[in-house]
């Protein structure tokens, strides 16, 4: 078996084994769901006279709850890497399987580089996909709903431009995980080593470090570090990004995101932390 296919097979059985990866995202889509289903006609009567607003109104009064659903699932995508990576190499450790994958022909780098894929590719691609099917459900029940009214059903259609709002998603998902890799990289390092209480392992050093140094200097450098890494992605938007709903490509900004020395520290970080946990899973014997 070639090493591409191998490590395709590898990220299979991931996926295979953490069910999660997909069923968390379609969960808060249903939820989601319900929830537009319950506020339709309020959204359907906010709607009235949308001819008589400034364009960029317009825009923000049709595709609100749609930005509100992606948001929320692809929020969650992240939130379930996070937990993935704490969990990946360590699971394997405490029940042992490790004894049984080690004696099958597949490295440790492939091993490790296919849990990485993970939040890094698998968990956005199928977060996209969910948003996207949410979004196409609702746009069908809005439809309806605008037509109740005496409404047309077309509004959803006519001042959002659909095309370009899912390119930009489909952007910003690419740049998130590129910015995030750092951080998945370190939980995967603290899954290898860690015992037990991998949560604790891998958060605990950052809490510990800004209380030391707040009560010694008097100052928030990691704070602000921390925040700059969890909120950094979104300078592959132009400033207004977090005020108005993205739905044009005016609104990127790759050339600066690019430009970023954040953005290629935490890159070589990231590398760093998976060579570490490759070496620690090569190394480790089980929990």
């Amino acid at each position: 078996m070639s090493p591409g296919a191998t490590f395709r097979w590898s990220v299979r059985r991931e996926i295979w084994e953490h069910r999660g990866i997909y069923l968390a995202p379609l969960a808060i889509a249903a939820l989601v769901l319900v929830g537009f289903l319950i506020h339709a006609g309020q959204w359907a009567g906010k709607l009235q006279g949308i001819e008589a607003l400034a364009p960029a109104k317009q825009v923000h009064a049709v595709i609100l709850p749609f930005g509100l659903a992606a948001s929320v699932i692809l929020l969650t995508a992240w939130i379930v890497g996070v937990f993935y990576c704490l969990d990946a190499l360590n699971a394997e450790r405490r029940d042992r399987s490790i004894l049984f994958w080690k004696s099958m022909p597949v490295s440790d780098l492939t091993t490790v580089l296919a849990k990485a894929a993970i939040p890094m590719a698998v968990l956005p691609l199928a977060a996209i996909a969910v948003a996207l099917a949410t979004q196409a459900v609702m746009l069908s029940v809005g439809s309806a709903v605008l037509a109740a009214k005496g409404m047309s059903p077309s509004i959803p259609w006519t001042y959002v431009p659909w095309m370009q709002t899912t390119l930009a998603m489909l952007y910003g998902m690419a740049a998130h995980a590129l910015w995030f890799a750092p951080i998945f990289g370190w939980m995967l390092l603290v899954s290898a080593w860690a015992r037990r209480a991998a949560f604790l392992w891998a958060f605990m050093p950052f809490f510990a470090a800004m209380a030391l140094e707040k009560v010694a200097f008097g100052t928030q450098y990691v704070w602000l570090l921390v925040g700059y890494r969890i909120t950094g992605g979104m300078r592959a938007f132009k400033a207004d990004a977090t005020k108005d709903p993205i739905t044009q490509f005016s609104q990127l900004d790759p050339l600066a995101f690019l430009a970023l020395p954040g953005l290629w520290l935490g890159l070589v970080f990231a590398v760093v932390c998976i060579v570490a946990a490759v070496r620690l899973r090569r190394r480790r014997e089980p929990i």
